[in-house]
């Protein structure tokens, strides 16, 4: 689909440098036990990239000779790669905090017994997709049943001490727009998840990100198929705010696919726009960078990175202003 897509090749988006990474977000594959229109990953049950332990292991030694506060593991559903839990014990040994991104009803997959417990155990931050607070909202943009299915994962971290403000167990939930479309106020609809999911539910959490539907991979396909593609891309660049430029996550993390290949962020991954490194024609390994200083570097942007400066702003720590 790529050749469909019209900001691949220019882009008139502000030139970015990095800052030294304290967040490595590792893709563990594309497997998941769900099919959402908006994934720009298009991950789903069929999906056969998995990372392998060998990556992990470089995964470890390059946590060992850098300074990264933050490992932010993603999918796919990530839980279902079969090194999921000793990465994640292996990062906490190492002091490094652990993001899940978890789509909450993989804690009901058969195969994932104590999976809950063991993220509790672990004190793993949890953060969780639930696209509305509205049953119809939610079945209709994710699959039908993932609303009660992922209240009921809800209720059961709850229990395991998650939403209750312990800052060891974090629980954030995750709000993308139903279609083309900028998010709301951050602030103002994280206060009505909580009324609504407390009264309703008797469900709590910590806080919600909200975070743009970028127009890549299946969500872009769906704007190209409707037509909309043009005009969302035209939204983004209308509502793009400078002062965004400074919090927008590519100038801190890493992004890092399932076969170890290093990237500036989650998006550049899925288009196949690889870290720009002096030496490196080609897609740079994650063991090419053990030691390596990337303050400076070069951000590799298009068109699309206007989704994490427009309105708000938002990326995978959800609004930036």
């Amino acid at each position: 689909m790529h050749a469909t897509l019209p900001y691949l090749e220019n882009s008139d988006f502000p030139a970015l440098n990095r800052r030294a990474p304290a967040t490595l977000q590792v893709n563990l594959g594309y497997r998941c036990n769900q099919t959402c229109v908006h994934c720009h990953v298009n991950a789903g049950p069929n999906r056969t990239e998995v990372m392998d332990r060998e990556t992990v292991g470089d995964l470890l030694a390059f946590m060992d000779a850098g300074e990264v506060q933050t490992l932010d593991v993603t999918g796919g559903a990530p839980e279902l790669n079969p090194h999921f839990r000793e990465l994640v014990a292996a990062a906490r040994e190492r002091g490094v905090h652990v993001i899940d991104r978890c789509n909450l009803t993989v804690l009901e997959e058969p195969d994932q017994d104590g999976l809950a417990e063991f993220l509790a155990e672990n004190r793993v931050e949890v953060v969780a997709s639930l696209p509305c607070y509205q049953e119809a909202n939610v079945d209709s943009q994710r699959g039908q049943g993932v609303f009660d299915t992922s209240i009921r994962a809800l209720r059961r971290l709850n229990d395991l001490g998650y939403g209750d403000g312990d800052a060891g167990h974090l629980l954030t939930l995750v709000y993308n727009p139903l279609g083309p479309s900028l998010p709301p106020e951050q602030g103002q609809l994280e206060a009505a998840y909580r009324t609504h999911l407390a009264e309703e539910f008797g469900v709590a959490f910590d806080r919600l990100f909200t975070i743009a539907n970028m127009p890549i991979q299946r969500f872009g396909s769906t704007l190209i198929s409707h037509n909309q593609f043009d005009d969302y891309l035209a939204l983004l660049k209308g509502a793009h705010r400078d002062t965004n430029l400074e919090g927008v996550m590519c100038r801190d993390l890493l992004s890092v696919d399932w076969q170890g290949y290093v990237y500036d962020c989650d998006f550049n991954q899925m288009l196949d726009l690889p870290l720009a490194r002096e030496g490196h024609p080609d897609r740079v390994h994650i063991r090419d960078l053990i030691g390596a200083d990337l303050a400076g570097n070069p951000v590799v942007v298009r068109d699309h990175c206007y989704g994490c400066t427009a309105g708000q702003g938002s990326g995978c720590g959800g609004a930036l202003g």
